[in-house]
């Protein structure tokens, strides 16, 4: 069985005259493939991250993809004032947000028995509480206009036990639950909220974090012996933004084989 992903599929303006706003979007992850399906599929997209070089280089590399420039903000999503400066800033620059993809998130490795306080709540306060500030920021402006969509991004860890990952796991779960409860809030005022899961995607910053042996093995549990490409991801994330999912609300898509 070949292991190679199959051919890089082209656009087919799925989110034609929509405008996206992705957290978390530098660098070579899954927020960054993510932005460039969507401008693929004919969005126009505001990024933001916290690390301001690799932002700037993202916005680069996507500009090149639109054919024009793409607007991009530091942000910080553990702090308030950041998240209500995005929001605010993708409407002047965009004229509105049609889309939201949470995507921020925060890993590492440590036992309970182990584990900090610091280690716990930065966790959680990153890859849990920046989707409850984001969502809550753009909200307002989407009810106003009686439509929308947000896509999160949760994990199958949130579903399956894996030693040394407790806060990432817990945090995830929070995710879903998060997605679920907010969903039927906004379900009647014409917003929907649905969230990916992925198993594993492999990219070069995770090649560079991660032992060569220990990738080699949570390759091996997949079902096609690989890890997703990131952009095998952002395509389901894509579907959840357009109007393609217009009947889906509160659900969580596992992008996996369920084997991981």
């Amino acid at each position: 069985m070949s292991k190679m992903p199959p051919p890089y599929p082209e656009g087919h303006d799925l989110l034609k005259g929509k405008s996206v706003v992705i957290s978390a979007a530098a660098g070579a992850g899954i927020g960054f493939a993510t932005a460039k399906r969507c401008v693929e599929e004919g969005a126009r997209v505001l990024i933001s991250d916290i690390h301001e070089r690799r932002l700037a280089e993202a916005a680069s590399a996507l500009e090149e993809v639109a054919g024009a420039p793409v607007p991009y903000r530091v942000c910080n999503v553990t702090q308030e004032e950041d998240v209500r400066s995005l929001i605010q800033s993708a409407i002047d620059e965009l004229g509105q947000i049609d889309v939201l993809i949470n995507n921020a998130g925060l890993g590492g490795t440590a036992d309970v028995v182990d584990m900090s306080d610091d280690q716990w709540l930065t966790v959680l306060d990153v890859t849990l509480n920046s989707v409850f500030r984001m969502t809550r920021a753009v909200l307002p402006h989407m009810l106003a206009r009686g439509e929308g969509a947000i896509v999160n991004n949760a994990s199958v860890l949130a579903w399956r036990a894996q030693k040394g990952q407790a806060h990432y796991a817990a945090a995830k779960a929070g995710v879903m639950a998060l997605t679920r409860c907010s969903a039927l809030e906004v379900a009647e005022r014409g917003v929907r909220i649905n969230a990916v899961s992925p198993s594993f995607a492999t990219h070069p910053f995770l090649e560079k974090s991660i032992p060569k042996e220990q990738l080699d093995e949570l390759e091996a549990r997949e079902a096609y012996g690989r890890g997703a490409r990131p952009w095998e991801v952002a395509n389901v994330i894509v579907f959840l933004a357009s109007d393609y999912a217009s009947y889906m609300t509160g659900e969580v898509v596992s992008v996996s084989s369920q084997r991981a």
